[in-house]
């Protein structure tokens, strides 16, 4: 099925390109997840007293410098390593961004603060595989860009 946008069509039912925007999802995923989670489980361990504000704003910024990390060594696979960290860094802050902040959302909302349970964890990356997907499809379909 193909849906009209603006004044094009735009096919959101193509498997393929699901399926790599899943893949390319769940790569930035893993790699915002060291650096979030690593974050909030430092402050959670030391009790250190900063506010959770505060602590999520470094847990996401933490996050996009270990998925951009990780993107890079992914793509070094295929470019050199000026190439790869351009492209992991190119690729999409936008959709690192939204999935950091879902991440967050979700953690605060659940636990009351910045806190990792064996509860919230699940929901956590849930939220963060889902928001971003959808723009990662569009990214890949329309713009033919993506990480990988």
């Amino acid at each position: 099925m193909v849906l009209a946008v603006g004044t094009q069509e735009f096919d959101w039912f193509c498997k393929g390109t699901w399926k790599r925007a899943a893949g390319n999802t769940a790569w930035c995923l893993a790699g915002c997840s060291i650096g979030d989670m690593g974050t909030i489980l430092f402050f959670q361990l030391t009790g250190i007293p900063w506010p959770t504000l505060w602590i999520m704003v470094l847990a996401i910024f933490n996050g996009l410098i270990t998925s951009i990390l990780l993107e890079t060594i992914v793509l070094l696979r295929q470019m050199n390593l000026s190439a790869a960290f351009k492209t992991a860094i190119g690729m999409s802050l936008l959709s690192m961004i939204a999935m950091e902040t879902a991440m967050n959302v979700v953690d605060v909302a659940v636990t009351g603060g910045a806190k990792l349970t064996l509860t919230v964890l699940p929901l956590m990356w849930i939220a963060g595989f889902l928001t971003p997907l959808p723009y990662n499809y569009w990214r890949l379909k329309k713009l033919g860009k993506s990480c990988h």
